[in-house]
């Protein structure tokens, strides 16, 4: 596996981008390629879900919009990506819901034996919901959360990206896992 490029490579080439270069902002993407594949294989084991890797890491690079990115260097990008697959997976996740409510098969009930997509799907949407509500206790929380679990990032890396410490990161990532085990515990 190749190295990471360092950060102020693509941290100048999200500059070049922002000014208007679209070959730029294609090679800021290309150099974090194999970091976003990586976070989405991790997300997509967890999830069970569908989706294929490549089409997740494509998806999301066109849910942030092209020109229009504002990632200021590397680390944003990553986060930014992050929230993209996230919204990929929810929107997918939502799909396969309406599916199957539409597609004339029985509904299910608490009861009902979910089959593994519909475990997943139920996952990702219950997952959403949670991030919403700990968004507007705890932002950070929230941002950590999303980063860990859509992104596939370890907790040194989610520390570099925020800029903040590891007892820091560790603190909220404990009181966000607190929260989240208590609301699905409810």
């Amino acid at each position: 596996m190749a190295p990471a490029p360092p950060p102020a490579s693509v941290t100048a080439l999200l500059a070049r981008a922002r000014a208007g270069d679209d070959a730029a902002l294609d090679s800021a993407f290309l150099a974090v390629y194999e970091e976003l594949k990586r976070a989405a294989r991790l997300q997509l084991r967890r999830s069970r879900d569908a989706v294929d890797t490549t089409v997740l890491v494509h998806e999301a690079y066109l849910k942030l919009g092209g020109a229009q990115l504002a990632a200021s260097d590397r680390n944003h990008l990553l986060a930014l990506s992050a929230r993209a697959m996230r919204q990929v997976l929810v929107d997918h996740a939502r799909h396969a819901k309406a599916q199957k409510r539409g597609s004339g098969e029985d509904a299910l009930t608490l009861t009902a034996n979910l089959g593994v997509e519909a475990a997943a799907v139920v996952d990702v949407l219950a997952l959403e919901d949670l991030l919403g509500r700990l968004q507007r206790i705890d932002p950070r929380a929230a941002q950590i959360v999303e980063l860990r679990y859509f992104g596939g990032y370890s907790e040194p890396e989610i520390a570099d990206m925020l800029g903040i410490s590891g007892s820091t990161l560790s603190r909220d990532w404990r009181k966000a896992r607190a929260f989240l085990f208590a609301a699905l515990s409810a």
